[in-house]
Order: C-alpha cells, then structure tokens, then sequence
C-alpha cells in the first residue's frame, strides 16, 4: 500500500464526501440540472443516465473514504470516470445548455478546465501518482 500525507488524506476524504454529495444531488435536490450535461448522443433515457451516473458518484465516494487498501486502484477509477463523464460538460457548452448556475458560455468554457484538476486530485490524494512513478522507476531499472 502506498503511504500518503494527512494532507493527501484529508484531501481524498473530501473528494469522496464531495463525490457522496454530488451524487446525492443526482437523484435529489439537483435532479432536474443534471440532464443538461447528458450528451444528446447517448443512446439511454437522459434520467436514467442521471440516476446511475449519481449513484455511481456515491459508490466512488464511498470508495475513496473507505477502501483505504485499495485507495490507489480507486483513485485510478475516479480520475477515469471523471474522464467518461467530461463529454457531458463539453455537450453543457457547446449545446449552450444552462445548469448550476452556469448560464453563460464563458462560465460554461471555465468550468471545462476544472476536470483536468478533478482527475488530478483523485490521483495524486490516492498516491497513484507516485504508484504509477514508483512502477515506472522499478521497470526502468528491471530493463537496464
């Protein structure tokens, strides 16, 4: 198991309870904004997207607070379900869809470039990053 920081804890926790919240927002309170970032292209009922999509983010959640010895392996997951859902905010954008208070093109544009920084954090808060540098350093020196 890869050793982190409290703060790189602290941080995963977070994005889990951060995750949890969202998620909860999909099948709540927050139900009726998230068919805006359903791409239009996607062969499934839009509310059953936003449904399982939400619980999906409580699962991931749930994950990263709790699967401790396996936080790498879940990092790993979250950073690439942030990559499967960023076609729904590019299709916020370019559809010039309003939700979450993002009802204008420059705040849609904006908000694209937080997700690079969401797939950052679940990586690094996880020790991922520094798995996937340590394996690599390893190999290096396997094949040298």
């Amino acid at each position: 198991m890869i050793q982190t920081t409290i703060f790189q804890k602290i941080f995963r926790v977070l994005l889990g309870l951060i995750l949890i919240y969202t998620g909860t927002g999909h099948l709540t309170f927050l139900r009726a904004e998230f068919p805006a970032q359903v791409p239009d292209w996607v062969p499934m009922n839009t509310d059953l997207v936003v449904v399982l999509s939400g619980i999906t983010e409580i699962l991931l959640g749930l994950a990263l607070i709790f699967l401790k010895s396996k936080q790498v392996q879940v990092g790993w997951i979250v950073a690439a379900f942030f990559v499967l859902i960023f076609p729904g905010n590019i299709a916020q954008y370019v559809n010039h869809k309003d939700a979450f208070g993002l009802d204008t093109d420059t705040k849609r544009l904006v908000r694209l470039f937080f997700q690079p920084l969401l797939i950052m954090w679940a990586l690094w808060s996880t020790g991922a990053l520094k798995a996937s540098h340590q394996k690599s350093h390893k190999l290096r020196h396997v094949h040298s």
